[in-house]
Parts: structure tokens; sequence; C-alpha cells
């Protein structure tokens, strides 16, 4: 056993009798559910199913949503097969528990002691694992493994920072990696990193999360929407973290110069931040119209806060140019340009997307996106996507041709996965 799974071990079993207080701490703090506390040390009352049982692993909302067509797929090739998929944030659960087809269930990860995983293991008993790219949790793979459930990793994702310090630390990576079989890497990097740390290829499948459905639309609230637009110019910023929304509203005042009239729908990753970003907001004399509140959309609606989750789809579908947030200020890594690309959104972003520099870099060659480098080029940006229907078309063309060429990767991973699913009557049993 690699010293660095000893030690690991041990701080965590001293840390272990502070779980219910921390846990509890982020309860008060709105970033948990009260009433599934117990989930996170491995217990439940919802039934295991009899059964063959897939588990999916991921952290948080982009990787779930990036699982979604693969367990739909999962549902439609083995409708015997029960699913049960567990994340580790609060916003992933509540929009899994939204959008989970019939015959899954989502749970809250355990918390990553020896203690909760193997509760959460004895109840659920599954039949095959999938973890998602890189939520390496040392003690619930290696209590996984330990029971001999036949585990993978798919859409494994690392930077090149993470595989150097991997790289460091080869004997407990190679402890964690090893027992994954397969393994489908999302890109080159990470297939050679990982390649090199197990000494055996591992074969790049592609990046899932060009595989993924559209986001869904409420066809009813857009047309209500659009009613309220009429012909106003619109567009939006979406996944905006803190920071962003200074750039936004600059942006906004000077497009509104150009577009009078022009309104912009805003939604936050964390609609739980609402309340500050109206003051940002405030600050440059914008009218507000707050989407949780109920508050009318109206001609006097300079900004639209669309403080909701599970409806991105909505948004981009409503707003014709969309700048994708969390890639304007330093330390922040992007999000998945691919979800405005298929629902007929030009795309605009910043130049910090390095979580999708894959997908970025596509689609900066096939003329699918458009980087902003500062804040008058952002109003300069989206003012010229609003005037130039021609330009606009031909970019979201592109862009949608760029998701539609990747819709294998999804075939691809289920030929590969096929062949671990479990029996129709595997041996285990429900506990």
């Amino acid at each position: 056993m690699s010293g660095s799974l000893t030690v690991y071990r041990a701080g965590m079993a001293a840390l272990s009798p502070l779980l219910p207080l921390y846990l509890k701490r982020r309860a008060s703090a709105g970033k948990e559910d009260p009433a599934r506390l117990s989930e996170r040390f491995g217990k439940t009352d919802t039934p295991r199913p009899d059964g063959p049982l897939v588990w999916l692993h991921a952290a948080s909302v982009g990787e779930s949503i990036m699982l979604l067509p693969l367990i739909t797929k999962i549902k439609a090739e083995r409708p015997d097969v029960f699913v049960l998929l567990t994340t580790g944030t609060l916003t992933s659960a509540q929009l899994m528990g939204r959008r989970l087809p019939a015959g899954c269930v989502h749970q809250f990860a355990p918390a990553d002691t020896r203690k909760s995983v193997r509760a959460f293991l004895s109840h659920w008993t599954p039949d095959f694992a999938i973890w998602a790219e890189s939520e390496l949790w040392p003690n619930l793979i290696m209590e996984t493994r330990a029971r001999d459930i036949p585990t993978a990793l798919v859409n494994a994702r690392m930077s090149a920072n993470s595989l150097e310090g991997w790289q460091k630390r080869t004997a407990f990576a190679r402890l964690l990696l090893s027992g994954f079989n397969p393994i489908l890497a999302a890109d080159d990097t990470t297939a050679k990193g990982i390649s090199e740390i197990l000494e055996r290829d591992i074969p790049v499948a592609g990046n899932l999360k060009y595989a993924a459905a559209p986001l869904p639309v409420n066809r009813n609230e857009k047309r209500k929407l659009k009613a309220a637009i009429g012909n106003r110019p619109v567009w939006a910023a979406a996944s905006t973290h803190h920071g962003e929304e200074v750039w936004v509203a600059r942006a906004h005042t000077e497009i509104r110069k150009t577009h009078a009239g022009a309104l912009l729908i805003l939604a936050p990753r964390h609609p739980e931040r609402a309340q500050v970003i109206k003051t940002v907001l405030a600050e440059h004399g914008f009218n507000i119209a707050q989407r949780s509140r109920g508050d009318a959309l109206t001609a006097g609606t300079d900004i639209y806060l669309f403080d909701t989750l599970g409806e991105l789809g909505l948004v981009y579908s409503l707003a014709p140019v969309s700048v994708v947030g969390g890639s304007l200020v330093s330390g922040l890594s992007g999000h998945n340009p691919l979800e405005p690309a298929r629902l007929g959104s030009a795309i605009l972003s910043g130049t910090h997307t390095g979580s999708f520099a894959d997908i970025y870099a596509d689609m900066i060659d096939a003329g699918a996106v458009k980087y902003i480098k500062d804040t008058p080029d952002f109003a300069r940006q989206v003012s010229a996507l609003l005037t130039d229907e021609a330009t606009r078309k031909r970019q979201v063309k592109s862009a949608k041709a760029l998701a539609k060429s990747q819709d294998g990767v999804l075939t691809l991973v289920w030929d590969v996965l096929s062949p671990h699913m479990p029996d129709a009557n595997p041996s285990s049993e429900p506990s």
C-alpha cells in the first residue's frame, strides 16, 4: 500500500468525528440539504431495488450533465438496469432530481471516510461503477475495489498541472488508477499522462461533453418571454461568477448606446448570489426584474436576472448572442460553449477557458466562437453580432456543425463500456 494512502486514511479517520459539525455548518450556509445529510454518511431511506445496479459518480453540475446522455443510453440499451448517480454538490442534486430519467436515483456522494463509504457500498451493492473525469476519492475507490466491483473511468480529463502533480506521486496515482478498466481519456494530454503513470496505453475516446443533448427548453415559458421581449435586441450573459457581472454591466451600458432598449438576460452560475449581483447592477442604474421572485419582464426592464436552476436552455434559446461566463476573470476556467451552440445562440467568451481548452480550440478553428479581449471589445463584439445577422448565422451554423460532428463519442464510449455491464441477474443481492 502507498505511504500516501496510509497518511490520507489516517488523516480522514482523525477528522471523521468532526464531520457531523462540518456538514451542519455547510447546511446552515446553504451548501448542503439538511434533510439529506445522512447520505453523506452513506445512509439513506431509499431502498436498493432488486436486479442489476450501475453506479455513476460525478463531481458537480457540469460532470453530471455530461453523464446524462450516457445514463439515457444505459437505460435505452439495458432497461433492466437501475442507475444510481452520486454527486457532491447541492446544485447538482437539485438539477439531477429534475432531469434523471425513470429508473434512476440521485444520492449525495458519501464523505470519503471508510465508515461512510462502507455504509454506502453495503446498502447499494453496485454491480458496476463508472467514475467521471478526475473525481478520484481514495477511500471511495479503494473500498469499491476491495469488494471486487468492476470500475471504469470515463471522460478522464486532467490538466497538465494536475498530471505533473500526480507524476510526482506516481506510486499513489498508480494505486488509485490501476483498478479502473477501462479508462477512456477525453483528450490527448490526459491519455499521455495516465499512460505514463500506468505504463499502458490509454485510448482517447473524445470528450463526452460533445455528446450531450440540447439543454431542455420549456416551450410555454419561451413563448411567454418572447412575447414580453417583443422586437427588442437581446443578449445573454450565462453562468457568470463573482467579478464578471461588473464586466457585463459596463458592456450593457455601452451596448444600449448603439442598440436602444437592448435587454440583457443574466443567468449567474450560482443563483444564490442574486442579491449581491443586484447590488452591482443597481450601481449602474439598471431596472432589474428578478425571475425567482416572479417579477414581470416589461418594456422598462433593462436586465432580466435569471436566478433559477435548470433553465439555462431557455436563456440560450431566447438570446441570439450569448457570452459564456466563468471565462472573463483570472482564476476561472470556463464553461461548456456547446450548450449555446446546440440552441442556436452565437457564442462569445473570455479567454480563461482552461477546463474546456480542447473544445474551445476546435471552435476557434471552425470560426464558431470569438474571444473577448477587454471591456470595450466586449461591447463591440456583442453589438456587432446583434447588428450583423449574416455573420451571426454563419457563426451559429459552424458551432452547430462542430457539435453534431462529435455525436459519435457516445457510441464509442458505450461500445467500450457495454461488455462490462452486469448480467441481467447479477450474483450480488441488496443488503
